[in-house]
């Protein structure tokens, strides 16, 4: 049994095969030597097996462990049964001592008081789990012993004892020669000691378990090996400020404006200046900090150096390990109140599926509509103050226009939705906080959004969030178009009553006849005649061109005045010559017209144009009213600024392809105008093409009606009135689920791109998700650009799949920007840290929240610890503020070594001290030495103590190595 003790028992071999078979006669042996063979052989067989093999067979994984597994086996004895459980490592590249100097916070419990590595745990099978009766522990712990002993183990064992509260046990260790390890483990859960709570009496308290009790500390020194490991964490945050600041959060956005004058809404939050407070407060999503500063081993010969220690500063310390601590929500989505934007628009993506039951939003605030008697028990409406506040927030307006470029990707136009800045997203955004967003609340906000839209069309008030000018954008919704092209007609529909009340003005003050009652009737009559009697009184004026007012008349640029001839002076609206190009008749220089733009057109009018154009098939026939429109505005503009030009010359200008020509056409324009010019060749010879020749053609019938008015004179292609009037009629008749469709995708931009503000530093995987996010919502939100839905249900489930994406890309985007704010000159730590919580978050980021497995996985989530360096820590130390007044009752006797005013959580101490096997003090050591000669001078831990605690707790295990 000798080769079998000396051999080390972790490691997997075949020497049970080669033990000496013998026989073993139980009919003597007593119910206690029982017990022991039964201890015996189960060692034994765990010994056989090894530490992989016992993983193969189903050993259960320590909670909180990567590497500590154990196995657990029943014993009987004639009064009482017994659990044993064997703990054991993964890795066996370590010695029996590998805990003694790892700090690592996963380890057990045992393992960190008694520096053990592989240990046996044995407890009665009993509700505490404990032995009360000393002399039962003790026998215990030696059947224990004999059998280690006899299969050649050196694993220590371990017994509970005393109260479970105390976490007290007693254990041995057969160290394979002749000296034996005790141990023994106890906590004082109150009234510590006030020597014991500073470093120097539990140095006392060491150095007094192998010192006579006579001998004064302070007159002698005493080495002794120290290391210490002190744990700070930052103030929690308090779990009745989050059940205040949630309760806040679940109502109206826009409700709680009137209390930020209030003493309560005067703190700070973590997000305050992220672009997403504007419409709810996130939980920080890293709750706090916990440090762990280490001083490594070193020797102490007084309790002078103790004292020392004590007072010493934390950056003093060799080593910093900071943890980060995540807030629960983040592994278990239905932790406490959820409010963020993926919340919201699931509960927006509920009312679109709502939305299908009526054909018109006041349909789901009537009273004698059904659907609405059904949602009025499930629904909540805001009071009519917060639906005020929602409307001026909206309606508010500004110096200058908003940048309706900001927080946009470059994926943002791909979403056929509006700008984050204009006046529909605004109002979706809103919508998704008004009455949490549901159908009711919607329609009650989209019905007072609507009249407030058309009070600004009839007062001509410009509407706000939205430009005056430019194209409309054909990418955005079909409402964010219309609301646009309103815009515009407000903006056009405002300078011509400022035209046509400027020319009656000037009409009456060139009359010097006309008397002061006649005053009185204009002022009369201009005060109650409507809006378009003005503008039929404008374009009456402009067709009969009778008025007397001043119209502004561009001039000709590029004219050469000196070969400037009498018809040059009659021409209105010209743009400039058109190269060497001539009129055919009167060989005069052929002048391109200013005309008017095209009208803007919505994305539903160009539809109707298109269909037109199909139906009546050759676009030549002009079959709408618009294109005729235009031809003949040209054609007028055209004639205004030629006064001598026949229909030929605006086929050349106008439609140079269907004039053909019989000449070679000249390459360089500069060759000079002698190619039209000269009278050999004059007239150019060509023709019109068939097109424009056959008879009965209507552009040559529309030259013929065309007069000869400049753009400026004529009336506007767009009329603003009759298409003000379209819009507004189309808000509000349009449906409910047509108006829910184009919610949901603009609501949905509108929150990627104020995530996408976000401010995370060089954290390249944000980048990289927030694109697939993009591409995500494009893909989910195809379907919604259809007029009609495929698969209604299939739809509001890929949406609902989505709302889930979203929640995990925004707790992601909430991490990076938290974790960035916190490090912004650590940018290493930052990286690292959410790096490592990345690869953590993102594997699981497609698990169902159903799925218990997946659940228990996202619960467990943890950051792993990550060292600090030298420059890095003054970053770390400003995390811990000071405490402030409200957090005073947290602080308790001070134990030193203070990181700005924050006390340790946890301390944690090792004195060990050692002596030289070969001393010659004891007699059986010597022995053994001069038996092995190659552990001559190796010093052997005589006396080591773990101390572990605060000033209210204090727990010290002490394990003792004697020769017996």
């Amino acid at each position: 049994m000798a080769s079998i003790s000396k051999s080390n028992p972790l490691e997997e071999d075949d020497d049970a095969e080669e033990e000496v078979q013998h026989f073993d006669d139980f009919t003597l042996a007593s119910s206690w030597e029982r017990f022991i063979s039964d201890i015996e052989a189960t060692c034994r067989q765990w010994l056989a097996d090894g530490p992989k093999n016992l993983v193969e067979k189903g050993a259960v994984a320590v909670e909180d462990s990567k590497n500590l597994f154990t196995v657990k086996h029943e014993l009987k004895n004639v009064a009482k049964s017994y659990c044993m459980e064997f703990y054991f490592q993964i890795e066996n590249n370590g010695s029996q001592q590998a805990g003694i100097g790892n700090w690592n916070s996963n380890s057990h419990d045992l393992q960190l008081c008694f520096g053990v590595k592989d240990f046996l745990l044995i407890a009665p099978q009993s509700a505490s789990g404990v032995l009360l009766d000393t002399p039962e522990s003790s026998k215990l712990l030696s059947a224990v012993a004999i059998a280690l002993s006899n299969c050649g183990s050196l694993w220590p064992a371990f017994v509970p004892v005393h109260d479970p509260s105390r976490k007290a046990y007693i254990g041995i260790q057969n160290m394979g020669t002749v000296f034996t390890r005790r141990f023994e483990a106890d906590r004082i859960g109150s009234q510590v000691p006030v020597k014991l709570m500073h470093l120097e009496g539990l140095y006392e308290l060491f150095v007094s378990k192998f010192v006579y009790s006579g001998v004064d500390f302070s007159m002698h020194n005493f080495k002794v090996h120290f290391m210490m490991r002190l744990t700070y964490q930052t103030f929690p945050y308090d779990e009745e400020d989050e059940e205040i600041d949630m309760d806040e959060l679940m109502d109206d956005k826009a409700d709680t404006a009137e209390n930020y004058g209030s003493e309560s809404r005067n703190k700070v939050l973590w997000d305050d200046d992220c672009p997403w407070s504007e419409w709810y407060s996130a939980e920080d999503p890293l709750r706090g900090f916990e440090l762990v500063v280490t001083w490594a081993d070193r020797t102490v010969e007084s309790t002078l150096e103790m004292a020392e220690l004590e007072n010493a500063s934390p950056h003093d310390a060799e080593k910093w390990i900071l943890h980060p601590i995540l807030s629960p929500y983040l592994g278990d989505p239905s932790h406490g109140k959820r409010i963020d934007f993926a919340s919201q628009l699931l509960c927006l993506v509920e009312a679109l599926d709502t939305s299908f039951a009526a054909q018109f939003m006041e349909d789901f605030v009537s009273v004698e509509n059904p659907s609405s008697e059904n949602l009025k028990t499930s629904v909540v409406i805001p009071p009519p103050s917060v639906l005020d506040r929602v409307i001026k927030d909206l309606f508010r307006e500004g110096s200058k226009l908003p940048d309706f470029t900001k927080g946009e990707h470059r994926l943002s136009r791909a979403l056929k939705a509006a700008p984050l800045e204009s006046l529909f997203t605004q109002f979706c955004l809103h919508s998704l906080w008004f009455g949490n967003c549901n159908i009711r609340a919607i329609a009650f906000l989209w019905i007072e959004f609507v009249r407030e839209v058309r009070w600004c069309w009839e007062e001509t008030q410009p509407l706000p969030k939205m430009p005056i000018d430019g194209p409309i954008d054909l990418s955005t919704c079909l409402i964010n178009q219309k609301l646009h092209l309103l815009a515009i007609c407000i903006e056009k529909k405002r300078e011509m009553n400022e035209e046509f009340l400027d020319c009656i003005g000037s009409d009456d003050s060139s009359d010097a006849s006309v008397s002061v009652e006649e005053h009185r009737k204009v002022d009369k009559r201009r005060n109650t005649s409507s809006e378009a009697d003005l503008q039929r009184k404008r374009d009456s004026s402009i067709a009969e061109d009778t008025s007397n007012r001043l119209r502004f008349e561009r001039k000709t640029e590029r004219t050469n005045s000196v070969n400037q001839s009498p018809t040059d002076a009659i021409r209105r609206g010209s743009a400039g010559p058109v190269g060497t190009m001539m009129l055919l008749k009167s060989r005069q220089q052929l002048h391109a017209p200013f005309t008017q733009d095209p009208p803007l057109m919505t994305e539903d009018m160009h539809e109707e144009r298109l269909q037109a154009v199909e139906a009546f098939g050759d676009s030549l026939n002009v079959p709408g009213q618009l294109e005729k429109d235009i031809l003949l505005s040209d054609m007028s503009a055209f004639k205004a600024a030629n006064p001598d030009a026949v229909f030929e010359d605006f086929i050349r200008w106008h439609s140079p392809g269907d004039w053909e020509s019989f000449e070679p056409k000249t390459t360089e324009p500069s060759a000079g105008p002698s190619t039209e010019g000269s009278k050999d060749e004059w007239p150019p010879r060509g023709r019109l093409s068939q097109r424009m020749s056959d008879q009965g053609n209507l552009w040559r019938k529309s030259w013929n009606d065309a007069p000869a008015l400049p753009a400026d004179d004529q009336k506007p292609l767009l009329d603003p009135n009759r298409e003000g009037e379209k819009i507004v009629h189309y808000l509000e008749t349009v449906r409910p689920h047509q108006l829910l469709e184009q919610m949901v995708c603009t609501a949905f931009r509108g929150s990627a791109d104020t995530l996408n503000q976000t401010n995370f530093g060089n954290m390249r995987q944000m980048t990289s998700k927030l694109e697939q996010l993009y591409l995500i919502i494009k893909s989910t939100l195809g379907a919604l650009q259809r007029n009609n839905l495929p698969d209604k249900e299939k739809t509001v489930k890929d949406l609902k799949r989505l709302c889930m994406v979203f929640e995990n890309v925004e707790k992601l985007v909430a991490v990076a920007a938290s974790i960035h704010r916190k490090f912004l000159d650590a940018s290493r730590l930052a990286q690292v840290i959410f790096s490592d919580f990345y690869g953590i978050y993102a594997p699981t980021m497609g698990m169902s929240s159903n799925d218990e497995e997946n659940k228990k996985s996202r619960t467990e989530m943890e950051v792993s610890r990550q060292e600090v360096s030298l420059r890095e820590r003054q970053v770390v130390s400003n995390l811990f503020s000071p405490p402030s007044a409200n957090q005073s009752w947290r602080k308790v006797l001070s134990m030193g070594n203070l990181l700005n005013g924050h006390e340790p959580i946890l301390r944690e101490i090792i004195f060990s001290t050692g002596d030289d096997v070969n001393n010659g003090i004891h007699y059986a050591a010597a022995a053994d030495v001069a038996a092995t000669s190659d552990r001559k001078g190796e010093e052997i831990e005589t006396h080591r103590m773990y101390v572990s605690g605060t000033s209210n707790d204090l727990r010290v295990g002490l394990s003792v190595t004697s020769c017996d």
